[in-house]
């Protein structure tokens, strides 16, 4: 997933235009980026682990008539960078093709590299090689790949390039007599550009200089370590983690246990928490939202943004919002590092499939994991679960973002798909904030309550100073975007539908829908960090988030107290592979943080 850019022009390229292009790109991912040009009679390629505004500053580039870029998110190793070069020809591609492994076995030519995009090459290389016209080729492949693409896919031998995508991210625009592109429509708003059009489920052909001279490529390579850890298996490591049923006392109509913060049972033994449960999952009358959303409808263009991780309950919102609302909306995605291979490739399968622009906005990945690091060393120094929250504050600037696609995109609305029953009360009560049981809202709300919250955290943190770290602004500035920034044109659609988890799983495998191989949960799975502090709490606490969430379902009519017991027996059970690919991520050693975790006294 990356930002693709360029310029065609009849003279040379204009360096402010490369420039501004280069530097909204960038918004897309940093860590690693490639540029195409054309100099002394040969087209050269620069790949780097490094941003894109940085690789441009080298200046190479300047006079030339074609300038192709791209800055892109996350990724290991130069060989398999973009763009992606073999056979005479080079693509920049925006996006993740799922069924790559299914369409090499179709191919009589050799996979080279394990970058996905290569694949868009071998289909582009067996047509030509049975006779398929050049112009045909785009058509082929946005058939045969199943995921998202946007790519520029050229032909330099034969003076020819393309411009396809099936999901619409990807925009042509002009100045003068140059064609201007980028992933987005707002930079070529910004320098200019006139007659912009959306490329989405079809092609635009160009021509390019033709020359037949092998491609000059230069990788620049600093980086030292991988940002994208492989799911790693090791017997012994794995043994290390402990999965016990605890013996400990649970509500009798629902399954929350006795070291539930704020927890009180009567004489039938029914806790507090269904004492007072009034019903989260009564939706309003559908037709209210028909009529709410109609004075934002734009007719052929993207209408609402939709936050989206990818994960369970955000992907069938997507599916209800264009299959059954009837909007044209763009998907947005803010990734924190935390984000897994699973979970995008979840999105891809959903923005391919409906159709949908997705917008990313990707955070300095190596930063923010520096930051959940040294607050992880904090909390291993004193252990305290109020404060495993602060694990994931790195995440709130989500909502800091929305505003700004709301900018760029100049749409107002924003559609969530937030899941009425995943309210988390003893995550704060662990902290010693006692529960509004029928708060509606997934979120805390209101200055007092935040106020609270905070100044219990802070009292926390001082028990372990290694939390005043270089990561302190970015956890209180998040917190803010979330908790006390006022949120206009914002609405959730689960307030208009009835959240059922049978039906949106079976949905969802009408897309294709990827589930973890190490758990038969559907939610949370594509979040790098669930895994991890749920086993925190299911050791010290005996109960996870798995146990609250089967709870409200209880309470809500859509679960048998018995089904739940065995849902969570399963549930709660430790996910190495996740676990392990977290600390990787951390380059953090597995086996001292989870004996620490081990050693620590049992509430139970």
């Amino acid at each position: 997933m990356c930002g693709i850019f360029g310029i065609i022009s009849k003279d040379h390229v204009n360096p402010s235009q490369i420039e501004r292009l280069a530097k909204h790109s960038q918004q897309r991912g940093i860590d690693s980026s490639g540029l195409i040009y054309f100099k002394d009679g040969k087209y050269a390629i620069e790949r780097s682990d490094y941003k894109i505004t940085k690789l441009i500053n080298k200046k190479d580039w300047i006079d030339s008539p074609i300038v192709l870029g791209h800055s892109r998110l996350v990724t290991n190793g130069l060989h398999d960078n973009q763009p992606v070069v073999r056979d005479g020809i080079f693509l920049l591609h925006n996006g993740i093709i799922v069924n790559e492994k299914d369409l090499w076995k179709t191919l009589t030519v050799e996979k080279k590299y394990s970058i996905d995009s290569e694949v868009i090459i071998g289909i582009a290389l067996e047509c030509l090689k049975n006779g398929v016209a050049l112009d045909d080729l785009p058509e082929i492949i946005l058939k045969k790949c199943k995921g998202t693409i946007s790519a520029i896919l050229a032909f330099p031998s034969k003076g020819k390039m393309f411009l396809f995508s099936n999901n619409g991210s990807l925009y042509v625009g002009k100045v003068l007599n140059d064609y201007i592109f980028a992933s987005e429509s707002y930079p070529l708003t910004i320098i200019g550009c006139k007659d912009i059009k959306q490329i989405k489920n079809n092609h635009m052909s160009l021509n390019i200089i033709k020359s037949d001279i092998n491609i000059v490529i230069d990788d620049i390579s600093k980086r030292l370590t991988n940002l994208i850890p492989p799911l790693m298996s090791n017997n012994s490591e794995e043994k290390l983690l402990k999965y016990e049923i605890p013996k400990i006392r649970r509500c009798t109509k629902c399954i929350l246990p006795e070291t539930m913060p704020f927890i009180d049972f009567d004489s039938d033994g029914v806790c507090n928490y269904c004492r007072t449960y009034k019903s989260r999952n009564i939706p309003r009358p559908k037709e209210e939202l028909f009529k709410l959303v109609e004075p934002y409808r734009r007719k052929d263009k993207p209408d609402c943004i939709v936050p989206f991780s990818g994960g369970r309950d955000s992907s069938y919102a997507l599916h209800l919002i264009v299959r059954e609302l009837g909007m044209n909306p763009i998907a947005y995605t803010y990734d924190w590092g935390m984000v897994t291979d699973l979970g995008r490739r979840n999105i891809s399968r959903m923005c391919s499939e409906l159709g949908v622009e997705n917008i990313i906005i990707a955070a300095d990945i190596t930063k923010k994991r520096e930051n959940i690091a040294k607050n992880l060393k904090a909390w291993l120094h004193s252990p305290n679960l109020g404060m495993i929250s602060i694990l994931t504050a790195g995440d709130k600037h989500f909502f800091k973002y929305v505003d700004v696609v709301k900018r760029q995109t100049q749409i107002d609305l924003n559609l969530w798909g937030i899941n009425p029953l995943e309210v988390t009360h003893f995550k704060s009560g662990f902290l010693g904030i006692k529960p509004k049981i029928n708060e509606r809202n997934v979120y805390m709300q209101g200055m007092r309550t935040q106020l609270n919250y905070h100044s219990k955290r802070f009292y926390a943190m001082l028990q372990s100073p290694g939390y005043f770290n270089s990561s302190l602004w970015d956890t209180l500035s998040g917190e803010f975007y979330r908790s006390f920034k006022k949120k206009t044109d914002y609405f959730h659609i689960y307030d208009y539908w009835t959240w059922d988890e049978s039906i949106i799983n079976n949905t969802l495998l009408n897309y294709d829908w990827e589930t973890a191989s190490d758990t038969n949960a559907t939610w949370r799975i594509g979040d790098g960090t669930a895994a991890f502090y749920n086993y925190i709490y299911y050791s010290v606490a005996g109960f996870s988030e798995h146990d609250t969430f089967r709870s409200n379902q209880i309470r809500e009519g859509q679960l048998t107290r018995q089904r739940a017991l065995e849902l969570v027996e399963d549930e709660n059970r430790p996910r190495y592979p996740n676990i392990r690919w977290y600390l990787d991520a951390l380059d953090m050693d597995f086996a001292s943080v989870i004996k620490t975790i081990n050693s620590i006294p049992k509430i139970y």
